[in-house]
């Protein structure tokens, strides 16, 4: 059995900007959420869904309303400031994979889990890609811009205020030094070469041999509770997903977990899968 709900029919869109579908299994629910992009972005995504769960769990009204005034967001200029926060998500094996990547002479904080994990990914999954040394390949970060606009925006700004940002080397460098031409000095100098030609992203614009990453395990996914318990499962979509797209989600097992996914050609992810340093280091 299938149930379907259409949210925020827009005459200027040919479709629903929101759909959800619920479909009912042997033993127990699935939940299927679509969102057009341009309306909100993970972090808004979750506040909707917590705020959801929230009332039908039966509260007279929500935790944290929702900040809606989208002007004081225009005009805005992001500063860079790559100063590792506080980093609460790191296990055993993140801290292992930390372990692996030493800081550059002159930075006196070590990376984040963020950090240390998108590396080890990246340089995986080109190893598993078989690139040339000379192949370019790109890595992209969708950050979330609410507390680096001026002013800065309070987190339950609801709306789309992430921006991609992008970075690239040979596959060669990337296997000898992932942090050298990858600083706040290098992804500045991207950001003003983007602002000088702005332009709309998608997906196909996320670069050659790319690893894309996605969500943040500091997302509360499996707090959602909408009076049928915890999720077993979350997952993404096949909407979002291409060759080297990859999410971080809160890990199921709670904790500092976070679980990965990746999406990948096949025969890239059978060799990926057979790969001892990548499986050894994150599991």
């Amino acid at each position: 059995m299938v149930w379907r709900v259409c949210l925020l029919v827009s005459e200027e869109h040919r479709g629903p900007i929101h759909k959800e579908q619920l479909t009912k299994l042997k033993d127990g629910l699935a939940m299927g959420c679509a969102f057009n992009h341009a309306i909100l972005d993970g972090t808004s995504t979750w506040h909707f869904m917590s705020s959801w769960a929230e009332v039908c769990g039966g509260a007279a009204s929500i935790s944290v309303s929702p900040f809606l005034d989208r002007t004081k967001s225009r005009n805005t200029r992001v500063k860079l400031d790559l100063t590792a926060p506080p980093d609460p998500l790191a296990s055993k094996s993140n801290d292992q994979v930390k372990s692996q990547l030493q800081p550059p002479i002159g930075r006196s904080k070590p990376f984040s889990t963020f950090q240390s994990l998108s590396v080890h990914i990246w340089r995986h999954v080109t190893h598993a890609r078989e690139l040339k040394p000379e192949d370019y390949t790109v890595f992209t970060v969708f950050a979330d811009c609410r507390k680096r606009v001026d002013p800065p925006m309070p987190e339950s700004y609801f709306g789309n205020l992430i921006q991609a940002v992008f970075t690239v080397t040979a596959a060669g460098l990337l296997s000898a030094n992932p942090r050298k031409n990858h600083n706040a000095k290098a992804i500045d100098e991207r950001n003003k070469q983007w602002e000088s030609e702005p332009k709309i992203f998608q997906f196909k614009d996320a670069g050659v041999n790319c690893v894309a990453v996605g969500s943040s395990p500091r997302f509360k996914v499996y707090d959602v509770d909408f009076g049928w318990g915890k999720p077993e499962s979350v997952r993404s979509g096949s909407n979002n997903r291409f060759d080297g797209m990859v999410y971080l989600y809160q890990g199921k097992s709670g904790g500092r977990s976070i679980d990965v996914e990746i999406s990948l050609e096949a025969q890239t992810m059978e060799r990926l899968e057979k790969d001892k340093e990548f499986l050894m280091e994150v599991y």
